[in-house]
């Protein structure tokens, strides 16, 4: 399994694929398919039955999950940036290769 370097919380881009372009929210991270849930984007019509949460049942909308690949880290000043790792004393912590700044 490879070290993935996006984490939940954090800021993000869509550089590839249909909602290239697009930023939000890392939601969740599904480590075992290398994929993330990103807040408002790669919107799925889901089908549900009527159930006691909800007993009316209907179309929710809610995100599906996008390659990690597919996104790159945003900085502090919005621009698209790759992860590196660094110990800083005893810590390891993510740092942004184009800015240098600590994540």
């Amino acid at each position: 399994m490879t070290k993935l370097k996006i984490k939940s919380g954090d800021t993000v881009r869509v550089i590839a694929g249909d909602h290239k372009g697009s930023e939000g929210k890392v939601l969740r991270v599904l480590t075992d398919k290398n994929k993330a849930i990103v807040e408002g984007i790669n919107m799925v019509k889901k089908h549900t039955k009527p159930s006691a949460q909800n007993p009316q049942g209907g179309i929710v909308e809610k995100e599906a999950s996008i390659q990690i690949s597919n996104l790159s880290l945003l900085t502090s000043k919005g621009e698209t940036t790759r992860v590196g790792f660094r110990m800083e004393g005893d810590k390891k912590v993510r740092f942004s290769k184009k800015s240098n700044e600590v994540i």
